[in-house]
């Protein structure tokens, strides 16, 4: 059964409300700089002329004159000097346009988000740190979402397509989704990469994952790179030639589907140094009853990760002293023939 997705906490919310306004702000330097030079540099020049026509007047009310110049509302009568006459010509006309244009433009960004526009988005992958992008929203990337969202590690999605089907669940769990076509420089740029810790493709052309891999380094070196790639011949050559991490999804499965195969219990297994190691589910009999956690494992070669409890309760991780009682439920890990051995011997008791 799939786990409910965790939307964003009020605070993980306000947090992020918060770094989108100052990633607002710092968007807008270039319109605060012209604003300075117009007000700081318009009126600094007016006090400098009215100074030469030997006027007394003070810088700071030559500052306030030029602020309200900015929306056309001089404070002093324009003496019939040109220099002056220009000055109080242009500042009006390109104060009211740095203004407005702020303005229109602070105000869509800012409430971008609550039309789910890609601008908010992206601002807000710009604010992250420390982050993984996963490239590619399909299934593969969905149950890489899930995965993260339970670890609480922050990312930023890049998919090509906005109807894709499990766009708007990631979304709604508070993760930026950025809609372009993920071989483009300008997506990985969007993503912040240069501040992010990793980068994983797992879209469904190993072509495009291995661009995205290229690209990522060349922009961020350092970065880790994880690849799903289909054709089982290019995992080992990738991995050699552009160190990073590669897996076949048909290689992960299979081990997978042939232990399910051969055993029910058997909930999902893996490949270390060549032995396979499964993760099976057992109803404690006669013959696991009163056994301890510490006996299991150095007797049976068998780990105990997780055990239910008849009663309901739930203990993960026991530890060694923690005894199995007729009833309880266990999760336990070994390599395949150590299960076998520990069926077998459960089978003959019974």
């Amino acid at each position: 059964m799939r786990e409910k997705v965790r939307p964003m906490t009020g605070r993980r919310t306000l947090h992020a409300q918060l770094l989108y306004f100052w990633a607002l702000l710092r968007r807008f330097k270039l319109t605060f700089v012209m604003l300075f030079v117009l007000v700081i540099g318009g009126g600094t020049i007016m006090w400098g002329i009215y100074r030469h026509l030997g006027q007394t007047i003070t810088w700071t009310r030559s500052i306030f004159c030029a602020y309200f110049l900015l929306f056309a509302q001089p404070t002093m009568e324009i003496p019939d000097y040109p220099p002056l006459e220009v000055l109080f010509t242009i500042i009006p006309p390109l104060g009211i346009i740095t203004v407005a244009e702020g303005l229109v433009r602070f105000a869509f960004l800012f409430f971008a988000k609550e039309r789910n526009d890609k601008e908010w988005f992206a601002v807000l992958a710009s604010t992250l740190k420390d982050h993984v992008i996963v490239c590619g929203a399909g299934r593969v990337g969905f149950r890489i979402f899930e995965q993260f969202n339970k670890l609480q590690v922050p990312i930023v999605m890049i998919e090509r397509r906005e109807d894709a089907p499990f766009v708007s669940t990631i979304r709604a769990a508070g993760v930026p989704v950025l809609i372009e076509d993920v071989r483009s420089s300008r997506a990985l740029e969007q993503a912040n990469i240069k501040s992010a810790r990793a980068i994983v493709c797992a879209t469904d052309d190993d072509l495009a994952n291995l661009n995205i891999a290229l690209d990522a380094r060349r922009v961020s070196p350092r970065i880790r790179v994880v690849m799903r790639l289909f054709d089982d011949d290019l995992v080992a050559k990738t991995k050699e030639a552009f160190h990073v991490e590669a897996f076949s999804t048909s290689a992960l499965a299979a081990p997978a589907l042939a232990a399910a195969a051969l055993d029910p219990d058997i909930k999902n297994s893996l490949e270390v140094g060549g032995r396979l190691l499964v993760v099976a589910e057992l109803s404690v009999d006669a013959v696991l009853a009163q056994t301890s956690v510490g006996q299991l494992r150095d007797e049976a070669s068998t780990l105990v990760i997780h055990v239910r409890r008849a009663d309901g309760s739930v203990i993960f991780d026991p530890q060694g002293a923690v005894r199995l009682g007729r009833g309880d439920n266990v999760t336990v890990q070994a390599t395949l023939d150590a299960y076998r051995s520990l069926r077998s011997r459960m089978e003959r008791a019974a």
